[in-house]
Protein backbone atom coordinates (compact mmCIF):
# COMPACT_ATOMS: atom_id res chain seq x y z
CA UNK A 1 0.00 0.00 0.00
CA UNK A 2 1.79 3.12 -1.22
CA UNK A 3 -0.01 5.70 0.90
CA UNK A 4 -1.31 5.62 4.45
CA UNK A 5 -4.50 7.65 4.19
CA UNK A 6 -5.13 7.44 7.93
CA UNK A 7 -1.71 8.95 8.64
CA UNK A 8 -2.29 11.66 6.04
CA UNK A 9 -5.45 12.78 7.86
CA UNK A 10 -3.94 12.10 11.28
CA UNK A 11 -6.72 9.78 12.48
CA UNK A 12 -6.89 6.27 13.91
CA UNK A 13 -7.71 3.32 11.65
CA UNK A 14 -10.93 2.76 13.61
CA UNK A 15 -11.93 6.44 13.41
CA UNK A 16 -15.62 7.17 12.88
CA UNK A 17 -16.92 9.05 9.83
CA UNK A 18 -17.50 12.24 11.81
CA UNK A 19 -13.92 12.18 13.16
CA UNK A 20 -12.56 11.75 9.63
CA UNK A 21 -14.68 14.63 8.37
CA UNK A 22 -13.51 16.97 11.15
CA UNK A 23 -9.87 16.09 10.48
CA UNK A 24 -10.28 16.80 6.79
CA UNK A 25 -12.01 20.14 7.36
CA UNK A 26 -9.25 21.22 9.72
CA UNK A 27 -6.49 20.29 7.26
CA UNK A 28 -8.39 21.75 4.28
CA UNK A 29 -8.53 25.13 5.99
CA UNK A 30 -4.79 25.02 6.65
CA UNK A 31 -3.73 23.75 3.23
CA UNK A 32 -6.29 25.39 0.96
CA UNK A 33 -4.63 26.99 -2.11
CA UNK A 34 -6.33 30.29 -1.29
CA UNK A 35 -4.44 30.32 2.02
CA UNK A 36 -1.14 28.64 1.00
CA UNK A 37 -0.55 28.93 -2.76
CA UNK A 38 2.94 27.34 -2.84
CA UNK A 39 3.38 24.15 -4.85
CA UNK A 40 4.39 21.94 -1.91
CA UNK A 41 1.26 22.87 0.06
CA UNK A 42 -0.94 22.30 -2.99
CA UNK A 43 0.50 18.81 -3.37
CA UNK A 44 -0.17 18.15 0.30
CA UNK A 45 -3.74 19.43 -0.17
CA UNK A 46 -4.26 16.95 -3.01
CA UNK A 47 -3.06 14.10 -0.76
CA UNK A 48 -5.44 15.15 2.01
CA UNK A 49 -8.34 15.41 -0.46
CA UNK A 50 -7.57 11.96 -1.90
CA UNK A 51 -7.37 10.47 1.60
CA UNK A 52 -10.73 11.96 2.52
CA UNK A 53 -12.31 10.74 -0.72
CA UNK A 54 -11.35 7.17 0.18
CA UNK A 55 -12.01 7.15 3.93
CA UNK A 56 -15.32 9.03 3.73
CA UNK A 57 -16.77 6.47 1.29
CA UNK A 58 -17.61 3.18 3.12
CA UNK A 59 -17.06 1.05 -0.01
CA UNK A 60 -13.76 2.66 -0.93
CA UNK A 61 -12.60 2.50 2.68
CA UNK A 62 -13.37 -1.22 2.80
CA UNK A 63 -11.33 -1.83 -0.37
CA UNK A 64 -8.47 0.21 1.09
CA UNK A 65 -8.55 -1.63 4.44
CA UNK A 66 -8.34 -4.95 2.57
CA UNK A 67 -5.13 -3.84 0.89
CA UNK A 68 -6.41 -2.37 -2.37
CA UNK A 69 -6.22 1.17 -3.66
CA UNK A 70 -9.69 2.35 -4.73
CA UNK A 71 -8.14 5.36 -6.49
CA UNK A 72 -5.92 3.26 -8.75
CA UNK A 73 -6.84 2.66 -12.38
CA UNK A 74 -7.71 -0.93 -11.52
CA UNK A 75 -10.11 0.22 -8.84
CA UNK A 76 -8.65 -2.27 -6.38
CA UNK A 77 -10.25 -5.13 -8.30
CA UNK A 78 -8.70 -8.46 -9.03
CA UNK A 79 -10.60 -11.26 -10.63
CA UNK A 80 -8.02 -13.94 -11.44
CA UNK A 81 -7.35 -12.88 -15.09
CA UNK A 82 -4.50 -10.49 -14.33
CA UNK A 83 -4.23 -7.24 -12.39
CA UNK A 84 -7.30 -5.08 -12.64
CA UNK A 85 -9.25 -7.56 -14.76
CA UNK A 86 -12.42 -8.94 -13.20
CA UNK A 87 -15.29 -11.15 -14.35
CA UNK A 88 -17.34 -7.99 -14.91
CA UNK A 89 -14.92 -7.12 -17.71
CA UNK A 90 -15.87 -10.34 -19.50
CA UNK A 91 -19.53 -9.41 -19.15
CA UNK A 92 -18.73 -5.97 -20.52
CA UNK A 93 -17.08 -7.55 -23.55
CA UNK A 94 -19.97 -9.91 -24.29
CA UNK A 95 -22.95 -7.68 -23.52
CA UNK A 96 -21.64 -4.29 -24.48
CA UNK A 97 -21.81 -2.68 -21.07
CA UNK A 98 -18.40 -1.13 -21.59
CA UNK A 99 -19.81 1.64 -23.75
CA UNK A 100 -19.31 5.14 -22.43
CA UNK A 101 -21.94 6.27 -19.97
CA UNK A 102 -20.74 9.82 -19.59
CA UNK A 103 -20.00 11.73 -16.38
CA UNK A 104 -22.32 11.28 -13.45
CA UNK A 105 -23.90 14.17 -11.65
CA UNK A 106 -22.56 15.32 -8.30
CA UNK A 107 -26.11 15.96 -7.17
CA UNK A 108 -27.65 12.93 -5.47
CA UNK A 109 -30.84 12.46 -3.49
CA UNK A 110 -30.41 12.84 0.24
CA UNK A 111 -31.09 10.16 2.82
CA UNK A 112 -34.44 9.65 4.50
CA UNK A 113 -34.55 10.47 8.21
CA UNK A 114 -36.44 8.63 10.96
CA UNK A 115 -37.25 10.33 14.27
CA UNK A 116 -39.45 9.16 17.15
CA UNK A 117 -42.05 11.36 18.82
CA UNK A 118 -43.68 10.62 22.17
CA UNK A 119 -47.32 11.66 22.58
CA UNK A 120 -49.98 11.06 25.22
CA UNK A 121 -53.25 9.15 24.87
CA UNK A 122 -55.42 12.21 24.24
CA UNK A 123 -53.17 13.35 21.39
CA UNK A 124 -53.31 9.89 19.85
CA UNK A 125 -57.11 9.75 20.21
CA UNK A 126 -57.99 13.17 18.80
CA UNK A 127 -54.87 14.26 16.89
CA UNK A 128 -52.60 17.22 17.61
CA UNK A 129 -50.05 19.63 16.16
CA UNK A 130 -46.52 19.40 17.58
CA UNK A 131 -43.18 21.08 16.99
CA UNK A 132 -40.28 18.74 16.35
CA UNK A 133 -36.55 19.49 16.70
CA UNK A 134 -34.44 17.62 14.13
CA UNK A 135 -30.80 17.73 13.05
CA UNK A 136 -30.34 17.10 9.35
CA UNK A 137 -28.08 18.10 6.45
CA UNK A 138 -29.18 21.26 4.65
CA UNK A 139 -27.77 23.07 1.65
CA UNK A 140 -24.57 24.95 2.49
CA UNK A 141 -25.41 28.64 2.97
CA UNK A 142 -22.00 29.73 1.65
CA UNK A 143 -21.80 27.85 -1.66
CA UNK A 144 -25.50 27.11 -2.14
CA UNK A 145 -24.81 23.40 -2.55
CA UNK A 146 -22.21 23.74 -5.30
CA UNK A 147 -19.31 22.72 -3.04
CA UNK A 148 -16.98 25.37 -4.47
CA UNK A 149 -15.52 28.45 -2.82
CA UNK A 150 -17.39 31.68 -3.67
CA UNK A 151 -16.32 33.00 -7.07
CA UNK A 152 -14.89 29.65 -8.23
CA UNK A 153 -16.31 26.87 -10.38
CA UNK A 154 -15.62 23.18 -11.00
CA UNK A 155 -12.90 22.52 -13.59
CA UNK A 156 -12.89 19.89 -16.31
CA UNK A 157 -10.92 16.83 -15.27
CA UNK A 158 -7.57 16.71 -17.09
CA UNK A 159 -7.34 12.93 -16.91
CA UNK A 160 -10.66 11.95 -18.50
CA UNK A 161 -11.34 15.17 -20.42
CA UNK A 162 -14.74 15.57 -18.79
CA UNK A 163 -16.06 12.13 -19.79
CA UNK A 164 -16.04 10.85 -16.21
CA UNK A 165 -14.49 7.51 -17.19
CA UNK A 166 -11.33 6.08 -18.63
CA UNK A 167 -11.10 3.26 -21.16
CA UNK A 168 -8.64 0.44 -20.63
CA UNK A 169 -7.39 -1.98 -23.28
CA UNK A 170 -6.48 -5.28 -21.64
CA UNK A 171 -5.31 -8.61 -22.97
CA UNK A 172 -6.90 -11.85 -21.77
CA UNK A 173 -7.60 -15.36 -23.00
CA UNK A 174 -10.46 -13.79 -24.97
CA UNK A 175 -8.11 -11.44 -26.74
CA UNK A 176 -8.08 -7.69 -26.34
CA UNK A 177 -10.96 -6.35 -24.25
CA UNK A 178 -11.86 -2.67 -23.99
CA UNK A 179 -13.45 -1.71 -20.71
CA UNK A 180 -14.47 1.57 -19.16
CA UNK A 181 -14.04 2.50 -15.53
CA UNK A 182 -14.92 5.68 -13.60
CA UNK A 183 -12.05 8.12 -13.61
CA UNK A 184 -10.24 7.90 -10.29
CA UNK A 185 -9.12 11.52 -10.51
CA UNK A 186 -12.62 13.02 -10.60
CA UNK A 187 -14.59 10.09 -9.22
CA UNK A 188 -16.63 9.78 -12.42
CA UNK A 189 -18.01 13.32 -12.28
CA UNK A 190 -16.00 14.66 -15.22
CA UNK A 191 -15.05 17.72 -13.20
CA UNK A 192 -12.90 18.43 -10.16
CA UNK A 193 -13.29 21.10 -7.51
CA UNK A 194 -9.92 22.84 -7.24
CA UNK A 195 -11.13 25.20 -4.53
CA UNK A 196 -13.64 23.45 -2.22
CA UNK A 197 -15.93 25.52 -0.05
CA UNK A 198 -14.36 25.91 3.38
CA UNK A 199 -17.72 25.75 5.15
CA UNK A 200 -18.86 22.38 3.79
CA UNK A 201 -15.49 20.96 2.58
CA UNK A 202 -16.89 20.58 -0.92
CA UNK A 203 -19.87 18.42 0.10
CA UNK A 204 -22.42 21.15 -0.62
CA UNK A 205 -24.27 20.68 2.66
CA UNK A 206 -23.89 21.20 6.40
CA UNK A 207 -25.58 19.82 9.51
CA UNK A 208 -28.00 22.08 11.33
CA UNK A 209 -30.93 22.03 13.77
CA UNK A 210 -34.39 22.72 12.42
CA UNK A 211 -37.85 23.11 13.94
CA UNK A 212 -40.68 21.43 12.04
CA UNK A 213 -44.42 21.45 12.68
CA UNK A 214 -45.97 18.00 12.57
CA UNK A 215 -49.69 17.37 12.26
CA UNK A 216 -50.61 14.17 14.08
CA UNK A 217 -53.83 12.61 12.74
CA UNK A 218 -56.40 11.22 15.15
CA UNK A 219 -56.15 7.49 15.76
CA UNK A 220 -52.39 6.98 15.53
CA UNK A 221 -50.77 4.32 17.70
CA UNK A 222 -47.28 3.26 18.69
CA UNK A 223 -45.42 2.35 15.51
CA UNK A 224 -47.48 4.59 13.20
CA UNK A 225 -45.20 6.51 10.83
CA UNK A 226 -46.02 9.94 9.43
CA UNK A 227 -44.22 10.86 6.21
CA UNK A 228 -43.07 14.43 5.62
CA UNK A 229 -41.99 14.51 1.99
CA UNK A 230 -38.87 16.53 1.23
CA UNK A 231 -38.02 17.20 4.88
CA UNK A 232 -35.14 14.74 5.12
CA UNK A 233 -31.47 15.33 4.42
CA UNK A 234 -30.44 17.43 1.42
CA UNK A 235 -28.40 15.38 -1.02
CA UNK A 236 -24.70 15.95 -1.78
CA UNK A 237 -23.91 18.47 -4.49
CA UNK A 238 -27.21 20.29 -4.01
CA UNK A 239 -29.25 17.14 -4.66
CA UNK A 240 -32.93 16.88 -3.73
CA UNK A 241 -33.78 16.10 -0.10
CA UNK A 242 -35.06 12.78 1.17
CA UNK A 243 -38.16 12.34 3.30
CA UNK A 244 -38.63 12.61 7.05
CA UNK A 245 -40.54 9.85 8.84
CA UNK A 246 -41.99 10.52 12.29
CA UNK A 247 -42.60 7.32 14.26
CA UNK A 248 -45.20 7.64 17.01
CA UNK A 249 -44.54 6.34 20.52
CA UNK A 250 -47.63 6.53 22.75
CA UNK A 251 -46.94 7.02 26.45
CA UNK A 252 -48.59 4.68 28.95
CA UNK A 253 -51.70 6.14 30.61
CA UNK A 254 -52.04 5.82 34.40
CA UNK A 255 -55.69 4.61 34.17
CA UNK A 256 -56.48 3.37 30.69
CA UNK A 257 -54.71 0.84 28.53
CA UNK A 258 -55.38 0.58 24.83
CA UNK A 259 -56.35 -2.44 22.74
CA UNK A 260 -56.72 -1.31 19.16
CA UNK A 261 -59.10 1.64 19.30
CA UNK A 262 -60.84 0.46 22.51
CA UNK A 263 -59.83 1.67 25.96
CA UNK A 264 -59.94 -0.52 29.06
CA UNK A 265 -59.84 0.32 32.74
CA UNK A 266 -60.46 -1.54 36.02
CA UNK A 267 -62.74 -0.35 38.84
CA UNK A 268 -62.04 -1.93 42.24
CA UNK A 269 -65.09 -2.03 44.54
CA UNK A 270 -65.30 -2.78 48.26
CA UNK A 271 -67.33 -5.88 49.09
CA UNK A 272 -70.17 -3.84 50.57
CA UNK A 273 -70.38 -1.48 47.57
CA UNK A 274 -70.54 -4.47 45.22
CA UNK A 275 -73.34 -6.02 47.29
CA UNK A 276 -75.39 -2.82 47.64
CA UNK A 277 -74.64 -1.26 44.26
CA UNK A 278 -73.00 2.12 43.73
CA UNK A 279 -72.17 4.88 41.27
CA UNK A 280 -68.63 5.38 39.99
CA UNK A 281 -67.27 8.60 38.50
CA UNK A 282 -64.81 8.18 35.62
CA UNK A 283 -62.58 10.80 34.02
CA UNK A 284 -62.87 9.81 30.36
CA UNK A 285 -61.20 11.44 27.36
CA UNK A 286 -64.42 13.42 26.91
CA UNK A 287 -64.70 14.57 30.53
CA UNK A 288 -66.23 13.24 33.76
CA UNK A 289 -68.95 10.59 33.44
CA UNK A 290 -70.80 8.42 35.98
CA UNK A 291 -71.72 4.79 35.59
CA UNK A 292 -74.21 2.98 37.81
CA UNK A 293 -73.27 -0.47 39.07
CA UNK A 294 -76.22 -2.61 40.08
CA UNK A 295 -76.34 -4.38 43.47
CA UNK A 296 -74.59 -7.73 43.44
CA UNK A 297 -72.08 -6.87 40.71
CA UNK A 298 -69.39 -9.54 40.41
CA UNK A 299 -65.68 -9.61 39.70
CA UNK A 300 -65.08 -9.99 35.96
CA UNK A 301 -68.22 -8.17 34.83
CA UNK A 302 -67.73 -5.41 32.28
CA UNK A 303 -69.61 -2.26 31.37
CA UNK A 304 -69.22 -0.61 27.99
CA UNK A 305 -69.41 3.10 27.21
CA UNK A 306 -69.95 3.33 23.47
CA UNK A 307 -67.90 5.76 21.36
CA UNK A 308 -65.65 6.78 24.25
CA UNK A 309 -62.43 5.29 22.89
CA UNK A 310 -59.91 6.36 20.24
CA UNK A 311 -61.01 7.67 16.87
CA UNK A 312 -60.49 5.27 13.98
CA UNK A 313 -57.41 6.26 11.96
CA UNK A 314 -58.85 5.34 8.60
CA UNK A 315 -62.58 5.57 9.01
CA UNK A 316 -65.37 7.22 10.94
CA UNK A 317 -66.41 6.68 14.52
CA UNK A 318 -64.52 5.73 17.64
CA UNK A 319 -63.74 2.73 19.75
CA UNK A 320 -65.42 1.97 23.08
CA UNK A 321 -64.48 2.34 26.72
CA UNK A 322 -64.77 -0.97 28.59
CA UNK A 323 -64.88 -0.87 32.40
CA UNK A 324 -63.82 -4.08 34.19
CA UNK A 325 -65.11 -4.69 37.73
CA UNK A 326 -62.98 -6.19 40.46
CA UNK A 327 -64.48 -6.83 43.92
CA UNK A 328 -62.06 -6.48 46.78
CA UNK A 329 -62.42 -8.76 49.82
CA UNK A 330 -61.11 -7.18 53.05
CA UNK A 331 -58.02 -8.83 54.50
CA UNK A 332 -58.09 -7.07 57.89
CA UNK A 333 -61.22 -6.55 59.96
CA UNK A 334 -61.70 -5.52 63.59
CA UNK A 335 -63.64 -7.45 66.21
CA UNK A 336 -66.94 -5.69 65.63
CA UNK A 337 -66.76 -6.21 61.86
CA UNK A 338 -65.96 -9.88 62.38
CA UNK A 339 -68.93 -10.28 64.74
CA UNK A 340 -71.31 -8.70 62.23
CA UNK A 341 -70.03 -10.86 59.40
CA UNK A 342 -70.47 -14.01 61.52
CA UNK A 343 -74.03 -12.95 62.37
CA UNK A 344 -74.68 -12.43 58.68
CA UNK A 345 -73.26 -15.86 57.88
CA UNK A 346 -75.60 -17.44 60.46
CA UNK A 347 -78.60 -15.56 59.11
CA UNK A 348 -77.67 -16.62 55.57
CA UNK A 349 -77.11 -20.22 56.54
CA UNK A 350 -73.49 -19.97 55.47
CA UNK A 351 -71.88 -20.75 58.84
CA UNK A 352 -71.82 -24.51 58.47
CA UNK A 353 -68.84 -24.54 56.08
CA UNK A 354 -70.65 -26.24 53.24
CA UNK A 355 -68.89 -24.99 50.14
CA UNK A 356 -70.49 -25.96 46.85
CA UNK A 357 -68.20 -26.83 43.95
CA UNK A 358 -69.52 -25.57 40.64
CA UNK A 359 -71.95 -22.81 39.70
CA UNK A 360 -74.37 -21.57 42.31
CA UNK A 361 -77.99 -22.60 41.82
CA UNK A 362 -78.89 -19.00 42.48
CA UNK A 363 -77.49 -16.36 40.20
CA UNK A 364 -75.12 -13.89 41.76
CA UNK A 365 -73.56 -16.14 44.44
CA UNK A 366 -72.69 -14.77 47.86
CA UNK A 367 -73.05 -11.13 46.88
CA UNK A 368 -76.52 -11.77 45.56
CA UNK A 369 -77.39 -13.35 48.94
CA UNK A 370 -75.98 -10.33 50.75
CA UNK A 371 -78.10 -8.11 48.54
CA UNK A 372 -81.18 -10.19 49.35
CA UNK A 373 -80.41 -10.01 53.06
CA UNK A 374 -79.80 -6.27 53.08
CA UNK A 375 -82.61 -5.38 50.73
CA UNK A 376 -85.20 -8.04 51.71
CA UNK A 377 -86.09 -11.31 50.10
Amino acid sequence: MARDYYAILGVRREAAAEEIKKAYRRLARELHPDVNPDAETQERFKEVTAAYEVLSDPKKRQVYDLGGDPLSSAGGAGGGFGPGFAFSDIMDAFFGTATARGPRSRARRGHDVLVRLEIDLAEAAFGAARELQVETAVSCPVCGGAGTSPGTHPATCDMCGGRGEIQHLQRSFLGQVMTSRPCHNCGGYGTVIPHPCLECSGDGRVQTHRTLKVKIPAGVDTGTRIQLAGEGEVGPGGGPPGDLYVEIVERLHPIYHRRGDDLHCTVTLPMTAAALGTRVSLTTLDGAEEIELRPGVQTGETFTLRQRGVQHLRGVGRGDLIVHVEVETPTRIDAQQERLLRELAVMRGEDRGGIQVGPSPRSGGVFSKMRDFLGGR
